[in-house]
């Protein structure tokens, strides 16, 4: 294992001074695994006052120095340097009630969420593995430090980190700590908004169809519109599947764009609400598109996310059944409505969606629609007002002011879309005298 140098000089200035000092945490699991950590945090004996001590000819953040931590600015960047420390009970299912610092390694790892997350390394000492952090990445597992019920208690975070860090790295959860993980998840109601919404947003371009169905559980938890959907049978000859098991292929058939993700997670959560049966028993979802995009605008101000991706997810939800298809003409007044980001994002929902029934069948001509759409671009199509050969000062030399100026324009494009009149600067005044 290699550290970069501008953590190892830290190290080796720790050690210099009388401290033992380790690279802890993510960047050891990531480097035992063969990956390029994106920060590498480091732990000591030396108390905080000390570390400043060290690196007194050195630029210090002090932000976190109450909790133990001393930030040191080197040319690779900030390096966070923390002194070993145990921590009390949880109030909160977050916050300790005391921190104490401690002057061993071992017992710094103690409190921390996983086994592969509670290693640490150093190029004097070596590994510092209690708990077999090294083998359980090697056996590909994910198991909680010490009691899981504990670990979850004291942040029930974990439980949605315990999740991700399945996820990516392909680890099995052991089955004590998955039943604490389940079991306890209603301590998440408990948690800010933000630090839930900022797991998920980690998450989900991670998941695949199956991590969705098998983590079920608990991110139902996180989203408790999403349990009515669970084995919800839709009663029709276009789904093979549940609600659920729908929503989680479509989910994971998705590009991993966390608009993308999100529209997918929730673009069927109003079906429960909107669903009817008929004489034959054939189910019906009339508005399910326009009631999914309700409920997920809820979630979406609950989870506190940023307004320009909610306005995005809440838009692909309701347009999710929009009529696409290759004849040009329809799909340049959509390209002139929506613009190319949105109709190329639906086209994915919508690829994804048809691909998520289970059924056999022709599929749309995804493939011709897309091609006709990059034709059209290509041609640099008016699409616009702002496109028109004539603008606002023509109009007004006619003589037209105010708002008809906007409803003029407006028809003249909506002319030229239809392909009644070219756009061309003689030809749009010529119908105007007309």
């Amino acid at each position: 294992m290699n550290l970069p140098e501008y953590a190892a000089v830290c190290i080796a200035a720790l050690e210099n001074a009388g401290f033992s000092a380790y690279a802890v945490g993510g960047c050891v699991r990531d480097m035992t695994l063969g990956l390029i950590p994106q920060d590498y945090d480091l732990c000591t004996s030396a108390l905080p006052q000390q570390i400043q001590s060290v690196f007194q000819n050195q630029k210090l953040v002090l932000a976190g120095e109450k909790h133990g931590t001393v930030g040191v600015v080197t040319e690779g960047g900030v390096v966070e340097i923390t002194t070993y420390r145990t921590e009390g009970d949880y109030r909160d299912h977050r916050h300790p009630n005391w921190v104490e610092f401690v002057d061993h390694i071992e017992g710094d790892l103690a409190r921390r969420d996983f086994t592969v997350n509670a290693m640490a390394w150093s190029p004097i000492r070596g590994f510092a593995d209690p708990f077999g952090g090294r083998q359980d990445l090697s056996d590909r597992i994910l198991r909680a430090v010490g009691d899981p019920d504990q670990r979850f208690e004291e942040d029930a975070l974990r439980i949605l980190r315990g999740v991700r860090f399945a996820v990516r790295y392909g680890l099995e959860v052991e089955p004590a700590t998955m039943d604490a993980m389940i079991r306890l998840s209603p301590l998440m109601d408990s948690l800010a908004r933000e630090r839930v919404f900022d797991e998920l947003c980690k998450l989900l371009p991670l998941v695949t169809s199956e991590d969705l169905l098998h983590f079920a559980p608990i991110l139902t938890q996180v989203i408790p519109e999403l349990k009515e959907t669970l084995g919800f049978d839709q009663h029709s000859p276009h789904h093979l599947y549940d609600i659920f098991t729908h929503t989680a292929i479509v989910t994971g058939g998705v590009p991993a764009v966390l608009s993308l993700r999100l529209a997918a997670l929730f673009h069927d959560v109003g079906k429960v609400a909107t669903f009817t049966l008929d004489e034959t028993g054939r189910g019906h979802f009339l508005g399910h598109a326009e009631v999914s995009a309700e409920i997920a605008d809820r979630i979406l101000l609950r989870l506190k996310a940023p307004t320009a991706l909610r306005k995005q997810v809440v838009f692909l939800i309701e347009k999710h059944m929009l009529h696409l298809t290759p004849e040009k003409k329809l799909l340049r007044r959509r390209l002139s409505q929506y613009g190319e980001e949105n109709i190329r994002q639906l086209l994915l929902l919508q690829q994804a969606d048809f691909g998520g029934k289970g059924i056999l069948g022709d599929p749309p001509p995804f493939g011709q629609i897309t091609a006709v759409l990059d034709e059209i671009l290509a041609e640099n199509t008016c699409l616009q007002v702002s496109d028109l050969a004539i603008n606002g000062h023509d109009l007004l030399a006619l003589g037209i002011t105010g708002p008809a100026i906007r409803q003029t324009l407006e028809h003249l494009l909506s002319q030229v879309l239809d392909e009644k009149l070219p756009n061309e600067k003689t030809a749009l005044l010529n119908a105007l005298s007309k």
